[in-house]
């Protein structure tokens, strides 16, 4: 088994991570999943900007741990999470960098949200 290949941001494929100053609430089923104003926005390369909020700042008793993991260069090894009030739709719906590597550190202990698989985040 080879191990993983580990890579930097840089040029080739920029990642910045700032603190967004809005305040981002996520809802499912009509219950609100996270509701911070310490929210990170991370933009990669050319991808979707993504908002990792703060887990302090989400309702963990609505979330279940999966045994679905995926794998990034440059963040590391994601896990995820199933949003219980979202039924089927919301399966791996969150994924959290739990060890990031160090170019990414300051998502760790903050969770993202696929946007088609929750009701709404919004940026008040």
């Amino acid at each position: 088994m080879s191990a993983k290949p580990v890579k930097i941001p840089g040029p080739d494929h920029p990642i910045t991570i700032e603190r967004n100053p809005a305040r981002i609430v996520v809802k499912v089923a009509g219950q609100t999943i996270a509701d911070t104003r310490h929210a990170l926005t991370l933009r990669e390369a050319n991808y979707p900007s993504v908002l990792y909020i703060p887990r302090d700042d989400a309702d963990m008793t609505l979330l279940s741990r999966t045994d679905h993991t995926t794998y990034c260069p440059y963040k590391g090894d994601c896990s995820y999470y199933t949003i219980n009030p979202g039924g089927d739709r919301s399966i791996n719906a969150v994924w959290t960098y739990e060890t990031p590597y160090e170019a990414v550190a300051q998502i760790k202990d903050h969770l993202a949200f696929y946007p088609d698989r929750v009701d709404s985040i919004e940026e008040l």
